[in-house]
């Protein structure tokens, strides 16, 4: 099977692409001077939530029919090894979060001070479980991913997810109702309760700006809250890019040191990534049960928020990405200078038919395949020197070594889980799809 950046006749045009293959290898990640499609063709990687990889539970020591942990360990390994510094088109990886799968705390110090309690909720007994196989087990294997990516000098971001908090708990606020049957159940708080999280001292463990993978990088311009949030550079295709990594529902002052980066960097592409903004309909909206800012909103800022608040008042910002959600969704809106912003969802953590090939029997709780992800994640190809510039974007699986398209049984595995409205055609097409930046020369130049 064919791998991504050797199958660009299928999402470029003919000509286009015997010159991208032809010249790819020749292209450096920044040489400002060339000015040719080739020096405008390079790609972004998105990594969606790789918990099920990490979980501790989903390793053969436990019983599994997989170390899960080496899908994830081999998706890095590919991208590592397609990035430009390895003679590849990737320049740059943006990671959604929701790293690893479990806590180290049933509450954080701060949400203790401020009062808050929590609520023993059966339904989410598996999903907040604490554990020390988090820091013996789950965050090493991250690190040890991530470190491959290091190694090769490719600059990349980590937003941190939900599960990337030192604790996550069932809000008293919201108590779960045990009166319904399991049928009767719906997918609200009033029915299920809601989870709250806090505390980020094992992500900037691992992440945070002091650590190996950030601390005197030249690429890596600033951080908050210790590396909760931080600001990336890299150039690719005669730009330089900006690109923030925001942790999940941000609040007002993460937004302020954004709004101050921008305006310290004047006139970049800028790339924003976060764990939680679009559901898998398009919508701006929370998962209803991990709806930070209905529970603490003064320390969190919804969605639309954010793109009131910040993003559509920004025209730098051009392309924002996320998880959490499982499944997919691209919606384009104008911001208020009547320019566009590209929304784009990747979450693939529900997939499980790499289980399912050695053997694993499927949940006992859901009855489906045990999720884990199957290896695969986003590439974004950026062809910028065309008279009307695009992104094509494609999904691949390092697992299977193929592209959505190219798998024949793709829509038939994933689709009733994800989008089960949809038909193949249109499950297919949310996978591979162009994104036409008719505003990108007009905002940011010719590139140089």
């Amino acid at each position: 099977m064919k791998s991504p950046h050797q199958n660009f006749k299928s999402i470029v045009s003919a000509g286009i692409a015997v010159f991208i293959l032809s010249c790819l290898s020749a292209c450096t990640e920044n040489d400002p001077n060339q000015t040719s499609e080739v020096a405008a063709s390079f790609s972004i990687a998105v990594i969606p939530d790789t918990q099920n990889y990490l979980d501790y539970k989903h390793q053969s020591a436990e019983g599994f029919a997989i170390d899960s942990s080496q899908l994830f360990i081999q998706q890095m390994q590919y991208i590592a090894d397609h990035s430009i510094k390895q003679g590849g088109h990737i320049a740059f990886v943006a990671s959604v979060g929701d790293v690893w799968q479990h806590q180290t705390l049933a509450m954080d110090t701060d949400h203790q001070q401020r009062d808050f309690k929590a609520v023993e909720n059966p339904y989410f007994a598996v999903e907040i479980e604490v554990t020390d196989k988090t820091t013996e087990l789950e965050i090493p294997l991250a690190i040890e991913g991530y470190r491959i990516l290091n190694d090769t000098g490719i600059p990349f971001g980590v937003a941190p997810g939900n599960h990337d908090y030192d604790a996550m708990w069932s809000a008293a606020e919201y108590p779960p109702n045990l009166s319904k049957s399991p049928r009767e159940l719906t997918m609200t708080p009033e029915d299920l309760g809601m989870l709250h999280i806090g505390g980020l001292d094992n992500f900037r463990s691992a992440f945070g700006s002091n650590s190996a993978f950030f601390k005197d990088k030249p690429w890596y311009i600033g951080s908050f809250n210790g590396g909760a949030n931080s600001a990336q550079l890299f150039s690719a295709g005669g730009y330089r890019f900006l690109h923030f990594a925001l942790e999940m529902q941000a609040a007002d002052d993460v937004l302020e040191w954004v709004r101050n980066i921008i305006k310290d960097n004047p006139g970049l592409p800028t790339i924003i990534t976060t764990h939680d903004y679009l559901n898998v309909s398009g919508q701006r909206q929370a998962n209803p049960i991990v709806d930070l800012d209905r529970i603490d909103p003064s320390h969190h800022n919804s969605a639309e928020e954010l793109w009131t608040k910040l993003i559509s008042q920004q025209d730098q910002i051009f392309l924002l990405l996320c998880g959490h959600q499982h499944g997919q969704a691209t919606r384009i809106d104008d911001n208020n200078y009547g320019n566009k912003v590209y929304q784009v969802l990747a979450d693939y953590q529900d997939r499980g038919q790499v289980g399912l090939d050695a053997g694993q029997a499927v949940s006992q709780y859901t009855g489906k395949p045990v999720g884990l992800g199957d290896g695969w994640f986003r590439l974004m190809q950026f062809e910028l020197a065309l008279e009307v510039p695009r992104i094509v974007v494609t999904t691949y699986s390092s697992h299977y070594q193929s592209l959505s398209s190219e798998l024949e049984p793709y829509a038939a595995w994933y689709k009733e889980h994800e989008q089960p409205t949809m038909t193949d055609e249109q499950f297919h097409a949310s996978e591979e799809f162009e994104l036409v930046l008719s505003d990108f020369q007009q905002r940011f130049g010719m590139p140089k």
